[in-house]
Protein backbone atom coordinates (compact mmCIF):
# COMPACT_ATOMS: atom_id res chain seq x y z
CA UNK A 1 0.00 0.00 0.00
CA UNK A 2 1.20 2.97 -0.68
CA UNK A 3 -0.29 5.96 1.27
CA UNK A 4 1.65 8.62 -0.30
CA UNK A 5 -0.46 7.77 -3.81
CA UNK A 6 -3.20 7.93 -2.53
CA UNK A 7 -3.26 11.20 -0.71
CA UNK A 8 -1.92 12.18 -3.75
CA UNK A 9 -4.33 10.33 -5.62
CA UNK A 10 -7.25 11.82 -3.14
CA UNK A 11 -6.63 15.12 -3.40
CA UNK A 12 -6.49 15.22 -6.86
CA UNK A 13 -9.99 14.15 -7.48
CA UNK A 14 -11.66 16.61 -5.26
CA UNK A 15 -9.37 19.38 -6.95
CA UNK A 16 -10.65 22.98 -7.04
CA UNK A 17 -12.88 23.54 -9.38
CA UNK A 18 -12.97 20.54 -11.34
CA UNK A 19 -15.35 17.07 -10.92
CA UNK A 20 -15.71 13.21 -12.03
CA UNK A 21 -17.15 12.18 -14.99
CA UNK A 22 -19.23 8.60 -14.48
CA UNK A 23 -18.80 6.83 -17.87
CA UNK A 24 -18.95 3.06 -16.42
CA UNK A 25 -22.51 2.43 -17.18
CA UNK A 26 -22.70 -1.60 -17.82
CA UNK A 27 -23.86 -2.68 -21.74
CA UNK A 28 -27.04 -2.86 -20.37
CA UNK A 29 -27.20 0.93 -19.65
CA UNK A 30 -25.93 1.78 -22.74
CA UNK A 31 -28.30 -0.01 -24.79
CA UNK A 32 -30.91 1.67 -23.04
CA UNK A 33 -29.59 4.98 -23.57
CA UNK A 34 -28.15 4.69 -27.08
CA UNK A 35 -31.72 3.14 -28.34
CA UNK A 36 -33.36 6.36 -26.85
CA UNK A 37 -31.06 8.57 -29.78
CA UNK A 38 -31.66 5.45 -32.42
CA UNK A 39 -27.92 4.37 -31.85
CA UNK A 40 -27.35 0.16 -31.95
CA UNK A 41 -25.19 -0.50 -29.02
CA UNK A 42 -22.05 -2.46 -30.30
CA UNK A 43 -18.51 -2.15 -28.86
CA UNK A 44 -17.00 0.17 -31.39
CA UNK A 45 -20.55 2.49 -30.98
CA UNK A 46 -19.83 2.46 -27.18
CA UNK A 47 -16.21 3.11 -27.90
CA UNK A 48 -16.85 5.89 -30.40
CA UNK A 49 -18.98 7.45 -28.44
CA UNK A 50 -16.85 7.81 -25.19
CA UNK A 51 -14.00 8.20 -27.14
CA UNK A 52 -16.00 11.83 -27.86
CA UNK A 53 -16.28 12.79 -24.55
CA UNK A 54 -12.84 11.78 -23.42
CA UNK A 55 -11.26 13.92 -26.46
CA UNK A 56 -13.34 16.86 -25.98
CA UNK A 57 -10.83 19.71 -26.28
CA UNK A 58 -10.46 21.54 -22.51
CA UNK A 59 -12.62 18.89 -20.88
CA UNK A 60 -9.42 18.58 -18.54
CA UNK A 61 -10.08 21.96 -17.29
CA UNK A 62 -13.36 20.99 -15.31
CA UNK A 63 -12.49 17.31 -14.91
CA UNK A 64 -10.50 15.65 -12.08
CA UNK A 65 -11.27 11.97 -13.11
CA UNK A 66 -13.47 9.71 -15.30
CA UNK A 67 -14.82 6.27 -13.93
CA UNK A 68 -14.58 3.59 -16.59
CA UNK A 69 -15.89 0.17 -17.00
CA UNK A 70 -13.82 -3.05 -17.45
CA UNK A 71 -14.20 -2.66 -20.95
CA UNK A 72 -13.84 0.58 -21.66
CA UNK A 73 -10.43 0.65 -19.64
CA UNK A 74 -9.14 -1.79 -21.96
CA UNK A 75 -10.28 0.36 -24.92
CA UNK A 76 -7.96 2.86 -26.80
CA UNK A 77 -8.89 5.97 -29.29
CA UNK A 78 -9.07 5.99 -32.68
CA UNK A 79 -5.46 6.46 -32.58
CA UNK A 80 -4.52 3.46 -30.66
CA UNK A 81 -3.64 5.01 -27.26
CA UNK A 82 -5.05 2.83 -24.45
CA UNK A 83 -8.35 5.33 -22.68
CA UNK A 84 -6.41 5.17 -19.26
CA UNK A 85 -3.02 6.62 -20.94
CA UNK A 86 -4.92 9.50 -22.66
CA UNK A 87 -6.49 10.95 -19.96
CA UNK A 88 -3.81 10.66 -17.91
CA UNK A 89 -1.48 12.46 -20.36
CA UNK A 90 -4.44 14.91 -19.72
CA UNK A 91 -4.16 15.17 -16.57
CA UNK A 92 -7.19 13.44 -15.60
CA UNK A 93 -6.97 10.67 -13.15
CA UNK A 94 -8.89 6.64 -14.72
CA UNK A 95 -10.49 5.03 -12.32
CA UNK A 96 -12.69 1.84 -12.52
CA UNK A 97 -16.75 0.67 -11.48
CA UNK A 98 -15.30 -2.93 -9.91
CA UNK A 99 -18.81 -4.07 -8.34
CA UNK A 100 -20.99 -6.73 -9.80
CA UNK A 101 -24.05 -4.78 -9.51
CA UNK A 102 -27.24 -5.24 -7.04
CA UNK A 103 -28.66 -8.30 -6.43
CA UNK A 104 -31.84 -9.52 -4.31
CA UNK A 105 -31.00 -9.57 -0.73
CA UNK A 106 -32.03 -12.50 0.59
CA UNK A 107 -35.47 -12.73 3.00
CA UNK A 108 -35.37 -8.78 2.43
CA UNK A 109 -38.03 -8.53 -0.15
CA UNK A 110 -38.02 -5.07 -2.28
CA UNK A 111 -34.18 -4.81 -1.06
CA UNK A 112 -30.51 -4.90 -3.02
CA UNK A 113 -27.36 -5.90 -2.21
CA UNK A 114 -24.05 -5.59 -4.35
CA UNK A 115 -22.14 -8.40 -5.14
CA UNK A 116 -18.47 -8.71 -6.60
CA UNK A 117 -16.04 -8.84 -3.32
CA UNK A 118 -14.86 -12.60 -4.90
CA UNK A 119 -11.96 -12.08 -6.41
CA UNK A 120 -11.33 -8.44 -5.96
CA UNK A 121 -8.19 -8.40 -5.26
CA UNK A 122 -6.53 -9.96 -8.14
CA UNK A 123 -8.93 -7.63 -10.29
CA UNK A 124 -7.60 -4.71 -8.61
CA UNK A 125 -3.78 -5.20 -8.72
CA UNK A 126 -4.90 -5.81 -12.69
CA UNK A 127 -6.77 -2.57 -12.94
CA UNK A 128 -3.62 -0.51 -11.46
CA UNK A 129 -1.53 -2.50 -13.74
CA UNK A 130 -4.10 -0.91 -16.55
CA UNK A 131 -3.75 2.54 -15.54
CA UNK A 132 -6.95 3.15 -12.74
CA UNK A 133 -5.72 4.96 -9.44
CA UNK A 134 -9.44 4.89 -8.40
CA UNK A 135 -12.24 2.42 -7.98
CA UNK A 136 -16.09 2.73 -7.29
CA UNK A 137 -18.59 0.72 -5.88
CA UNK A 138 -22.04 1.59 -5.45
CA UNK A 139 -24.67 0.46 -3.20
CA UNK A 140 -28.48 1.27 -4.22
CA UNK A 141 -31.02 1.52 -0.86
CA UNK A 142 -34.86 1.21 -1.69
CA UNK A 143 -37.60 3.29 0.45
CA UNK A 144 -40.84 2.04 1.11
CA UNK A 145 -42.95 0.42 3.20
CA UNK A 146 -40.99 -0.92 5.86
CA UNK A 147 -37.46 -0.87 4.27
CA UNK A 148 -34.75 -0.17 4.04
CA UNK A 149 -34.27 -2.54 7.10
CA UNK A 150 -31.68 -2.74 9.29
CA UNK A 151 -30.27 -5.83 7.32
CA UNK A 152 -30.60 -4.29 4.47
CA UNK A 153 -28.48 -1.36 5.82
CA UNK A 154 -25.37 -3.38 7.44
CA UNK A 155 -25.45 -5.82 4.36
CA UNK A 156 -24.17 -2.66 2.01
CA UNK A 157 -21.99 -1.02 4.50
CA UNK A 158 -20.08 -3.74 5.31
CA UNK A 159 -19.89 -4.80 1.44
CA UNK A 160 -18.80 -1.13 1.05
CA UNK A 161 -16.22 -1.48 4.34
CA UNK A 162 -14.69 -4.72 2.33
CA UNK A 163 -14.48 -2.98 -0.50
CA UNK A 164 -12.70 -0.02 0.85
CA UNK A 165 -10.05 -2.08 2.26
CA UNK A 166 -8.98 -4.45 -0.46
CA UNK A 167 -8.94 -1.15 -3.13
CA UNK A 168 -6.06 0.76 -0.43
CA UNK A 169 -4.60 -2.25 0.12
CA UNK A 170 -3.72 -2.07 -3.59
CA UNK A 171 -2.88 1.36 -3.86
CA UNK A 172 -6.54 2.29 -5.14
CA UNK A 173 -8.39 5.36 -3.48
CA UNK A 174 -12.52 4.28 -3.16
CA UNK A 175 -15.20 6.25 -4.35
CA UNK A 176 -18.14 4.30 -1.96
CA UNK A 177 -21.34 5.25 -3.15
CA UNK A 178 -24.10 4.29 -0.86
CA UNK A 179 -27.28 5.78 -2.90
CA UNK A 180 -30.83 5.98 -1.71
CA UNK A 181 -32.95 5.79 -4.16
CA UNK A 182 -35.43 8.63 -5.81
CA UNK A 183 -37.85 6.38 -6.52
CA UNK A 184 -41.10 6.58 -4.91
CA UNK A 185 -43.43 8.82 -3.33
CA UNK A 186 -41.99 9.49 0.31
CA UNK A 187 -40.63 12.95 1.64
CA UNK A 188 -37.93 14.76 1.96
CA UNK A 189 -38.04 14.17 5.44
CA UNK A 190 -38.04 10.50 4.66
CA UNK A 191 -34.90 10.28 2.65
CA UNK A 192 -32.95 12.63 4.95
CA UNK A 193 -33.71 9.87 7.50
CA UNK A 194 -33.02 7.05 5.68
CA UNK A 195 -30.00 9.07 4.28
CA UNK A 196 -28.59 9.79 7.13
CA UNK A 197 -29.02 5.88 8.37
CA UNK A 198 -27.51 4.75 5.59
CA UNK A 199 -24.38 7.06 5.92
CA UNK A 200 -24.03 6.23 9.68
CA UNK A 201 -23.99 2.21 8.79
CA UNK A 202 -21.37 2.92 6.05
CA UNK A 203 -19.05 5.02 8.06
CA UNK A 204 -19.06 1.94 10.89
CA UNK A 205 -18.25 -0.35 9.08
CA UNK A 206 -15.42 1.06 7.81
CA UNK A 207 -14.06 2.01 10.97
CA UNK A 208 -14.00 -1.23 11.89
CA UNK A 209 -11.93 -3.24 8.81
CA UNK A 210 -9.45 -0.13 9.95
CA UNK A 211 -10.33 1.69 5.99
CA UNK A 212 -8.61 5.40 6.06
CA UNK A 213 -10.52 7.85 5.98
CA UNK A 214 -7.99 10.25 4.39
CA UNK A 215 -8.08 8.16 1.34
CA UNK A 216 -11.87 7.43 0.76
CA UNK A 217 -13.94 9.71 -1.43
CA UNK A 218 -18.09 9.41 -0.82
CA UNK A 219 -20.10 9.99 -3.68
CA UNK A 220 -23.20 10.80 -1.70
CA UNK A 221 -26.93 10.51 -3.36
CA UNK A 222 -29.02 14.63 -2.53
CA UNK A 223 -31.49 14.31 0.60
CA UNK A 224 -34.40 14.93 -2.13
CA UNK A 225 -38.77 14.29 -2.35
CA UNK A 226 -38.92 11.36 -4.10
CA UNK A 227 -39.70 11.41 -7.88
CA UNK A 228 -43.29 10.86 -7.00
CA UNK A 229 -43.98 12.86 -3.68
CA UNK A 230 -46.94 14.93 -3.90
CA UNK A 231 -44.68 17.93 -2.73
CA UNK A 232 -41.52 18.13 -3.95
CA UNK A 233 -38.50 20.60 -2.15
CA UNK A 234 -36.81 23.33 -3.54
CA UNK A 235 -33.22 24.17 -3.88
CA UNK A 236 -32.47 25.74 -0.69
CA UNK A 237 -34.42 23.15 0.93
CA UNK A 238 -32.69 20.35 -0.54
CA UNK A 239 -28.98 21.84 -0.15
CA UNK A 240 -29.79 22.46 3.68
CA UNK A 241 -30.98 19.16 4.42
CA UNK A 242 -28.26 17.34 2.40
CA UNK A 243 -25.61 19.13 4.00
CA UNK A 244 -27.15 18.85 7.71
CA UNK A 245 -26.73 15.03 7.01
CA UNK A 246 -23.17 14.97 5.59
CA UNK A 247 -22.19 17.18 9.15
CA UNK A 248 -23.99 14.88 10.99
CA UNK A 249 -21.99 11.84 9.48
CA UNK A 250 -19.34 12.36 7.27
CA UNK A 251 -15.48 13.03 9.41
CA UNK A 252 -14.00 15.95 8.49
CA UNK A 253 -10.59 14.15 7.57
CA UNK A 254 -12.32 12.83 4.44
CA UNK A 255 -10.66 14.77 1.39
CA UNK A 256 -14.01 15.37 0.29
CA UNK A 257 -17.41 14.51 -1.00
CA UNK A 258 -18.60 14.26 -4.68
CA UNK A 259 -22.52 13.55 -5.71
CA UNK A 260 -24.48 11.30 -8.12
CA UNK A 261 -27.27 12.83 -10.07
CA UNK A 262 -29.86 10.21 -9.59
CA UNK A 263 -32.20 10.58 -11.69
CA UNK A 264 -32.36 14.67 -11.48
CA UNK A 265 -32.72 17.02 -14.40
CA UNK A 266 -29.67 18.56 -15.67
CA UNK A 267 -30.40 21.84 -14.26
CA UNK A 268 -31.63 20.32 -10.97
CA UNK A 269 -28.28 18.72 -10.63
CA UNK A 270 -26.62 21.54 -11.05
CA UNK A 271 -28.72 23.91 -9.26
CA UNK A 272 -28.25 22.01 -6.20
CA UNK A 273 -24.64 21.23 -6.22
CA UNK A 274 -24.18 25.37 -6.55
CA UNK A 275 -26.48 25.78 -3.52
CA UNK A 276 -24.53 23.39 -1.60
CA UNK A 277 -21.31 24.63 -2.40
CA UNK A 278 -21.88 28.17 -1.90
CA UNK A 279 -22.43 27.24 1.60
CA UNK A 280 -19.83 28.54 4.16
CA UNK A 281 -17.34 26.88 6.82
CA UNK A 282 -17.45 23.30 4.85
CA UNK A 283 -15.30 20.52 6.37
CA UNK A 284 -14.39 19.18 2.89
CA UNK A 285 -14.69 20.03 -0.63
CA UNK A 286 -18.12 19.46 -2.60
CA UNK A 287 -18.35 18.38 -6.12
CA UNK A 288 -20.33 15.92 -8.65
CA UNK A 289 -19.63 12.71 -10.39
CA UNK A 290 -22.36 12.38 -12.73
CA UNK A 291 -23.30 10.81 -15.68
CA UNK A 292 -26.52 11.18 -17.32
CA UNK A 293 -26.24 14.92 -15.73
CA UNK A 294 -22.99 15.50 -17.58
CA UNK A 295 -23.89 13.44 -20.63
CA UNK A 296 -27.53 13.90 -21.87
CA UNK A 297 -26.95 16.62 -24.01
CA UNK A 298 -23.85 15.46 -25.81
CA UNK A 299 -25.85 12.14 -26.41
CA UNK A 300 -28.57 13.85 -27.87
CA UNK A 301 -26.62 15.56 -30.27
CA UNK A 302 -24.34 12.87 -31.36
CA UNK A 303 -27.01 10.23 -32.36
CA UNK A 304 -24.09 8.26 -33.72
CA UNK A 305 -23.64 10.35 -36.39
CA UNK A 306 -19.85 11.65 -37.20
CA UNK A 307 -20.78 14.76 -38.38
CA UNK A 308 -22.28 15.87 -34.86
CA UNK A 309 -18.89 14.89 -32.62
CA UNK A 310 -18.17 18.68 -32.74
CA UNK A 311 -21.56 20.09 -31.35
CA UNK A 312 -22.01 16.82 -29.15
CA UNK A 313 -18.59 17.99 -27.60
CA UNK A 314 -19.54 21.52 -27.40
CA UNK A 315 -22.65 20.25 -25.66
CA UNK A 316 -20.50 18.30 -23.20
CA UNK A 317 -17.92 20.53 -22.89
CA UNK A 318 -20.85 23.38 -21.33
CA UNK A 319 -22.21 20.66 -19.05
CA UNK A 320 -18.80 20.47 -17.44
CA UNK A 321 -18.04 23.90 -16.95
CA UNK A 322 -21.18 24.43 -15.74
CA UNK A 323 -20.75 22.22 -12.86
CA UNK A 324 -17.46 22.66 -12.30
CA UNK A 325 -18.64 26.39 -11.80
CA UNK A 326 -21.16 24.84 -9.40
CA UNK A 327 -18.47 23.11 -7.51
CA UNK A 328 -17.54 26.92 -6.23
CA UNK A 329 -20.75 28.22 -5.63
CA UNK A 330 -20.50 30.13 -9.10
CA UNK A 331 -23.16 28.82 -11.25
CA UNK A 332 -25.69 31.35 -12.12
CA UNK A 333 -29.05 30.46 -13.97
CA UNK A 334 -28.62 32.83 -16.91
CA UNK A 335 -25.21 30.84 -17.90
CA UNK A 336 -27.26 27.98 -19.33
CA UNK A 337 -28.26 30.07 -22.00
CA UNK A 338 -24.48 30.20 -23.33
CA UNK A 339 -25.15 26.27 -24.59
CA UNK A 340 -23.89 25.35 -27.88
Amino acid sequence: MDKQLLSKTAAAMVAKGKGILAADESSGTCETRFKSVGVECTEESRRTYRGLLFTTPGIEQFLSGVILFDETLRQKTSDGVPFADYLARKGILPGIKVDKGAHDLALAPGEKVTEGLDGLAQRLSEYFKLGARFAKWRAVITIGEGIPTHACLYANAHALARYSALCQQASIVPIIEPEVLLNGSHTIERCEEVTEATLRATYAALAAHNVALEHVILKSSMVVSGKDAKRQAGVDEVAERTVRVLKRTVPAAQPGVVFLSGGQSDESATAHLNAMAAMKGLPWPLTFSYSRALQNPALGTWKGQSGNVAAAQRAFHHRAQMNALASQGKWKHELEKQAA
